[in-house]
């Protein structure tokens, strides 16, 4: 008699001999002697419940399972005709015996009723967190937990009924959990999200009798459209109003991120009314998930538009620019003769007058289309597109900066970026001021801040000749710096998800293993 460790050996042994079906449905020397001490009527009918336990660790539920390229290959190794139709398994007693037999062969048993209670709250504890409310891959752990515990899984129905039976004891746990730990007043606000946001109560009441209210959720889904001072204010305000429901900061530490998301997707497809008929520990979860992810999203959104604002800053400036210029702009070919042209021409009268001595070489228009090119294509143009972008941020952008900054919480722990974290500080608290030139006494990041179209221009001299930071066109330098480290994942936000701080990213133990790393 074998045991569960032959089981395993010789599953080990035909994995190594390779995948295809001729391999998987191979009998062992032992085992084909073991197969034709049968009767000749039964023998293909056990050696398809030997290989197919041999592979699964129970026997097939019906012929079904079975493929008829399967049993073609064990009828040509036992040198029998394949069945007409297609029925090889044995029947009635003859199965239970030979059943029997093989559970003998293998070390297995088959599982009782405590044994299938024992494996429903093992997949309550240990797999349903993980299966994303999905039955199947919690069946497929139920028998691979059998395996390991050399049991015959129960039959296909209680299997069934202990993978419901164990998601839906994890979700009533996910759920008192999580209601437990929300304070009475948060509780409140998170049903005050699936009703009329409305000042008057009974207006609200009469309102959302007709249907002609939308609960304050419906607006929560909404996304924020395209970048502008309006749909940066309308995200802002949505996430103040999550923030405000004040959420534990660590609710959901210990979560799975799939029945986060299931909760969320509950959410975001059922009509409030619904949802308000639920019981309370399943509501107020669904919706606690769903805000708080709703708020990493809506931190996600600013800082898009944040990006995108300030790429269509630039883009727009450089269009402006470049159809002002282009006006005027003519090539001016030959430059490199024209050159040598004007050279000998001036030396040749180095006293006389410009317009006898030069314009019959070189025209006056000619010199006049040069002069344009060199400043359409030269610092006139860098210098111009510095007036456009500033006008535009300073008339209207920047209104999106106190908002911006106030929503948005900036980390990073690599010392090369402390440079601009202490520049967005130093923007931040002056967002809500009217003072331009910065104070000469104050210490303002520059190296590692400004560079590119800006260094030159972030400095200016005051009536008594001191050199000041122009606040104007520091808070762009800033806001460039800080845009090209955020899209780069080098400085992370606080509540976001795809923005969020790298550190976020690396495994709890990185900084013992490192190394190892």
């Amino acid at each position: 008699m074998a045991g569960p460790r032959q089981w395993a050996q010789e599953r080990s042994e035909l994995a190594d001999g390779g995948g295809s079906t001729e391999d998987q449905w191979a009998l062992a020397p032992a085992e084909r002697e073991l197969v034709m001490t049968k009767n000749r009527a039964n023998r293909l009918g056990f050696a398809i419940l030997l290989t197919f336990f041999r592979e699964r660790g129970r026997f097939p539920r019906d012929g079904v399972e079975v493929a008829a390229q399967s049993v073609a290959v064990l009828c040509k190794q036992l040198a029998v005709p394949t069945p007409v139709d297609g029925e090889a398994l044995p029947a009635g007693r003859t199965a239970e015996r030979l059943r029997a037999e093989i559970r003998v062969r293998f070390g297995f048993r088959e599982a009782t009723g405590t044994d299938a209670a024992m494996l429903t709250v093992w997949l309550g504890d240990h797999v349903a967190g993980e299966a994303g409310g999905a039955i199947e891959p919690l069946i497929e752990r139920l028998e691979a937990r059998c395996r390991e515990l050399a049991l015959e899984p129960p039959t296909s129905d209680r299997v069934e009924r202990s993978a419901r039976t164990a998601l839906r004891t994890h979700e009533d746990r996910f759920h008192h959990g999580v209601y437990n730990r929300l304070a009475l007043a948060a509780r409140e606000r998170l049903d005050a999200l699936l009703r009329p946001d409305t000042a008057d109560r009974e207006d609200a009441t009469e309102a959302e009798n007709v249907g002609s209210a939308p609960a304050v959720l419906l607006q929560l889904r909404s996304s924020p459209g395209r970048p502008s001072l309006a749909s940066m204010q309308e995200a802002w305000a949505k996430l103040e109003l999550l923030r405000q429901i004040d959420l534990p900061a660590d609710l959901f530490d210990h979560a799975s991120p799939r029945d986060l998301e299931r909760c969320r997707q509950r959410v975001a497809v059922e009509v409030p009314r619904d949802l308000r008929r639920h019981p309370d520990a399943a509501r107020l979860t669904w919706v606690a998930a769903f805000v708080s992810l709703r708020a990493r999203s809506l931190t996600d959104d600013l800082v898009d538009l944040l990006l995108e604002t300030m790429h269509q800053i630039g883009a727009r400036a450089e269009r402006k620019v470049e159809r002002a210029l282009m006006d005027d702009l003519k090539r001016v070919t030959g430059k490199q003769n024209l050159l040598f042209e004007l050279a000998d021409a001036t030396l040749a009268q180095p006293d006389g007058v410009v317009r006898e001595g030069v314009f019959p070489v070189v025209g006056e228009q000619t010199l006049r289309d040069l002069v344009k090119e060199w400043k359409a294509t030269g610092p006139t143009y860098r210098v111009t597109l510095r007036t456009v972008i500033r006008n535009s941020y300073q008339g209207h952008y920047r209104r999106m900066v106190p908002t911006l900054l106030a929503a948005l919480e900036c980390r990073s722990n690599n010392d090369r970026h402390r440079p601009v974290m202490q520049a967005l500080d130093f923007v931040q608290r002056f967002a809500e001021t009217k003072v331009h030139p910065v104070p000469p006494d104050a210490d303002v990041p520059l190296d590692g801040v400004v560079h590119g179209l800006w260094h030159d221009a972030v400095m200016e001299q005051d009536s008594v000749g001191r050199n000041r930071v122009d606040r104007m066109t520091y808070d762009i330098a800033v806001l460039e710096a800080l845009r090209e480290r955020l899209r780069c994942k080098e400085i992370g936000v606080v509540g976001a998800n795809r923005y969020r701080d790298p550190d976020e990213d690396l495994p709890a133990d990185f900084d013992e293993n490192r190394e190892a790393y």
